[in-house]
């Protein structure tokens, strides 16, 4: 069977990313997507980059952190030299850190970072799925949402209550995403159907690291080795 992995979010914790990598147990054929959020508030930024940028089938859907990265490197010349940003220079959303790495090595981040994507779509077995970081505004295409939603959306203004946003999500694509951390994974069923799953368990905060498979709706997790970052 052909493979879609789904990664929550990994923010800098290399460790447990490795450890769960090695049993994912990664065919050619198939595929390992991020819901981004790669590098920031964890310990190895520059770790992460260099284990992801090995797996020729990654690709990254951009968070809200690699979106304010992207920004910046959309104001350079495609040929810029990339080496040379240090930690301080590349702090996320809302100034959010990055530990420490050599700058020598920042192409590394910053080169994923480039490649990044808004959103993915697929479908598997007539079931159409798409992944972003924080979610969508329901009734409207993911096209139609704009990069902000996309990297930070979670309650819903305008709507009695604010609800969450896949609390008002039905379908008919089911929608993979992080950004709002859990204990454990969040789904969202209509009836039967699954059309929501949140996938960040909240590793750098001493949780988990999580991967979601598409095709049959297995798990795999690893638990943080401590917490690296204050809860919020």
């Amino acid at each position: 069977m052909t493979s879609t992995w789904v990664l929550g979010d990994i923010h800098g914790c290399a460790d447990e990313l490795q450890e769960l990598i090695s049993r994912l147990e990664l065919q050619p054929e198939d595929r390992l997507i991020s819901v981004g959020d790669l590098f920031h508030r964890g310990p190895k930024p520059l770790e992460v980059a260099q284990i992801l940028s090995a797996i020729p089938q990654f690709e990254l859907v951009l968070g809200n952190h690699e979106r304010v990265l992207a920004d910046r490197l959309a104001q350079l010349p495609l040929d810029a030299d990339l080496n040379g940003f240090e930690a301080a220079d590349l702090a996320g959303d809302g100034g959010t850190p990055m530990a420490s790495f050599d700058p020598s090595q920042s192409a590394v981040i910053l080169e994923l970072v480039r490649k990044g994507v808004l959103f993915l779509r697929g479908e598997h077995e007539g079931q159409p799925w798409l992944v972003v970081h924080a979610g969508l505004i329901p009734g409207k295409p993911v096209e139609e949402n704009t990069p902000f939603e996309l990297t930070r959306v979670r309650n819903l203004e305008g709507i009695r209550g604010n609800p969450f946003w896949s609390e008002v999500w039905t379908g008919p694509e089911l929608v993979l995403y992080g950004h709002t951390s859990a204990p454990t994974v969040r789904p969202r069923f209509v009836g039967e159907r699954l059309v929501a799953l949140g996938l960040d368990t909240g590793c750098v905060y001493g949780g988990a690291l999580t991967a979601f498979r598409v095709e049959d709706g297995q798990r795999i997790e690893v638990a943080a080795k401590q917490r690296y970052y204050p809860l919020r």
